[in-house]
């Protein structure tokens, strides 16, 4: 067993008593280690940088649950354990190296080390997305889904310069509106899936609870010097909402019909 008494499980669901057509997600919330697994071999400095979990982004994502009254759904261990925005078959769902970082204890695991994360971490997590958005999507066809993020601004001694990304693979309307109404905000460099590009390949999340569902999705990347405290969270937690609510309004207004579920 992974999980020991008086640890928490892989999912906590905050708001959960909202009832609404939006749906928030955050997966690298936390740079927690289970007890089982030690510190992975690394110092406390490294299990606070960005190679462990998303600076800022559960902040954020908090603050616009409540804001925008919708359940967001928090994934409780650090992405270093398992990265639940990944397939379990990808190359880096345990990583053994971040950015420079060797990870020791992600080293020569065996298969039941590697189905122990699965079974206990990413498993119930999306369960628990997927068991939501089934009975949101069967009650209602208006279904919005969005995951909250953020990003270190150099990475690999690479500045990244944008303020936030809007990433998107199969999302025809709501993604492009919300780059447009981030762009409206004025003085902000928005990266258009920057610095990552999204597809099925690379990203776990929103291609299969959102995009496969036919429902409009979007992944909001933050540069996490802009939410390290709790002016920053608020700031962009403000943001973020006002962005969500004019896109969903913009959708509305010109009729937008979802797509069909392709899974």
């Amino acid at each position: 067993m992974l999980l020991g008494p008086g640890e928490p499980s892989a999912v906590t669901l905050v708001n959960g008593e909202a009832d609404s057509r939006l749906v928030l997600v955050c997966e690298h919330a936390s740079p927690r280690i289970p007890r089982a697994l030690g510190t992975l071999g690394l110092s406390e400095t490294e299990l606070e940088r960005h190679i462990a979990w998303d600076i800022g982004a559960r902040a954020v994502a908090e603050r616009m649950a409540h804001r925008l009254g919708a359940p967001l759904f928090v994934q409780n261990y650090s992405r270093l354990v398992c990265d639940c925005n990944r397939n379990t078959t990808a190359r880096d769902f345990i990583p053994d190296v971040s950015e420079r970082t060797a990870i020791p204890g992600n080293r020569g695991l065996s298969e039941s080390d590697i189905a122990q994360r699965v079974d206990e971490i990413f498993t119930p997590f999306h369960a628990a997305i997927a068991a939501h958005m089934d009975a949101l999507t069967a009650r209602r066809g208006d279904a919005v889904f969005v995951t909250v993020h953020s990003f270190t601004p150099v990475f690999k001694d690479v500045e990244r310069p944008w303020h936030v990304g809007v990433l998107f693979n199969r999302d025809p309307l709501f993604s492009p509106l919300a780059v447009e109404l981030l762009r409206a905000q004025g003085g902000l460099a928005v990266g258009v899936n920057e610095p990552y590009v999204m597809s099925d390949e690379t990203d776990y999340t929103v291609p299969v609870h959102g995009e496969a569902r036919g429902v409009p999705s979007v992944e909001f990347e933050i540069r996490n010097d802009l939410v390290r405290t709790a002016a920053g969270q608020e700031d962009w937690a403000d943001r973020l909402s006002r962005v969500v609510e004019a896109a969903i309004a913009r959708m509305d207004a010109m009729g937008a019909e979802p797509a069909k579920d392709a899974r």
